[in-house]
């Protein structure tokens, strides 16, 4: 089982345990700072409960057939959501040309 969490109220986001690198790249260099004072501003507000994802977790280890993949918390769910969203529409842009590119015989 993969399990994708959004975040947690637990020490990740803390000073003492994550450390940012200097972006080095300056294409990129915006958006990480942008990234980085979000995560920031977060912490210690994080909307996952880390005890209710270990009770989640067990449960779902327990199942006869546990998911292949969990959203585990409200943000991942929703970055589920807008990731299939942003796929089906990428898919159906170009509908007619992707699904023309079988042989002739097939």
């Amino acid at each position: 089982m993969l399990v994708e969490p959004g975040f947690f109220r637990t020490e990740l986001l803390t000073p003492q345990s994550t450390q940012y690198a200097e972006p080095s790249i300056a294409d990129y260099a915006e958006r990480t700072t942008r990234t980085v004072q979000a995560w920031q501003g977060m912490n210690g507000t994080q909307g996952g409960d880390p005890a209710k994802l270990a009770a989640a977790m067990v449960e779902l280890a327990g199942l006869e057939q546990p998911p292949a993949r969990f959203a585990a918390g409200a943000d991942a769910v929703a970055v589920f959501r807008q990731k299939a969203s942003d796929l089906v529409a990428q898919a159906e842009a170009h509908l007619e040309l992707s699904t023309s590119l079988a042989h002739d015989d097939a």
